[in-house]
């Protein structure tokens, strides 16, 4: 399944990919974790010292210009080898499940997807567009795209082809009204299978009822352990609260009608190009606390 996240800048959605790929890790389920984020801070969100993080590849101009050129570029390169070249490994945040051999986590670091400016930029949006397509339509591993917060990757159609979108927002108009705006696009890009994620909320936090917000809602109470970490690490993982996290990442896939219920469990078929309807599942609102 392939899943991106999106939100207004400090919503949470970083810690939100970090949480779900490390409980798929310990299912046993090889995870693809992809910072399209200019903050790139999913590495250490996943508890990869900053110094061990990988050069972005919209920098590698070494890259841009062998397989995209200059010029006369190609809007369709060769990439399939690219992941396994540039992607650095994720440590585990905490056991896996017994008698469960426990999936790796790749984190590959794009850095900013830019707009169709001149220079090298075009085709450094035309290589990471490459790599992003590859991952989303090719490959059958579990893929987790940490998008650059607002709505600009939404409006660039660069992840149109995922399964499903977690809009993560604070209990607030601002970044709400944020929500609003990137879930409208996703569905202008056929991306119907949504689930909101209110990070920071009481248990009786309820959007306003004037928004167009993802029917699927689910509610993330301030964790003190979060909160006592970020002041001495960037990692997320491994939290006194990590049952509570478990407890949400499992109940985040049911929403999005993926009950990860058996380890080692993949998808069978190739993905395919958006086109076909997408089966709405019975709406969900559960508060995790």
């Amino acid at each position: 399944m392939k899943i991106a996240f999106a939100g207004k800048g400090g919503a949470g959605k970083t810690s939100m990919a970090a949480w779900l790929a490390d409980h798929l890790a310990r299912l046993g389920e090889n995870v693809w974790l992809v910072d399209a984020d200019t903050a790139l801070s999913l590495g250490q969100a996943s508890g990869l010292e900053r110094a061990l993080l990988p050069t972005p590849l919209a920098e590698r101009e070494d890259l841009v210009r062998g397989l995209i050129g200059q010029g006369y570029m190609s809007l369709t390169p060769e990439v399939s080898h690219l992941p396994e070249e540039l992607c650095v490994p994720l440590p585990l945040g905490g056991a896996p499940l017994a008698n469960v051999a426990p999936g790796r986590k790749r984190l590959l670091v794009m850095g900013t997807v830019g707009g169709a400016g001149g220079g090298c930029a075009c085709g450094a949006n035309a290589l990471l567009k490459a790599v992003l397509a590859h991952l989303i339509l090719e490959r059958k591993e579990w893929v987790l795209v940490d998008l650059e917060a607002g709505v600009e990757h939404l409006g660039r159609g660069t992840v149109a082809d995922v399964d499903a979108l977690v809009v993560v927002s604070e209990p607030s108009l601002r970044g709400l009204g944020v929500a609003e705006e990137v879930s409208r696009l996703a569905r202008g890009l056929g991306l119907a299978r949504q689930a909101l994620v209110l990070n920071r909320a009481n248990a009786d936090a309820a959007p306003p009822g004037h928004l167009d917000l993802p029917e699927r809602l689910l509610r993330v109470p301030v964790l003190n352990g979060l909160s006592q970490r970020q002041l001495a690490s960037g990692s997320v993982l491994g939290l006194p609260e990590d049952a509570l996290v478990n407890a949400l990442c499992a109940e985040l896939l049911r929403s999005l009608g993926h009950p990860q219920s058996h380890p080692q469990e993949s998808e069978q078929q190739p993905k395919q190009r958006r086109g076909a309807p997408v089966v709405a599942e019975t709406p969900v609102s559960r508060t995790l606390a």
